[in-house]
């Protein structure tokens, strides 16, 4: 806890701020996914090649923002990618 109260209110302030945006960015990327996956158990790979290259967009957006750290971002889409290449 800080020692001037009106720096933990203000931390507190930033803290809720920061967190509503990464809720708002992380269901971003579960949508984008989702939508990869309904196209790949659909087996129809044109489509699931377009919400691929949406989800990377997605992805490597919510990894500069810091809601992903750039390790996990990258795991999520290389097992997407794998899910794609195994359509074929």
């Amino acid at each position: 806890m800080a020692y001037v109260k009106g720096s933990a209110e203000k931390r507190q302030r930033q803290n809720e701020a920061r967190r509503l945006r990464n809720r708002e960015v992380r269901s971003e990327v579960r949508t984008a996914i989702r939508k990869f996956l309904e196209a790949v158990e659909a087996k129809n790979k044109e489509k699931a090649g377009a919400a691929y290259v949406s989800c990377q967009k997605v992805i490597d957006s919510a990894a500069g923002k810091g809601v992903f750290h750039r390790n996990a971002a990258a795991r999520k889409k290389s097992r997407l990618s794998a899910k794609l290449n195994a359509l074929a």
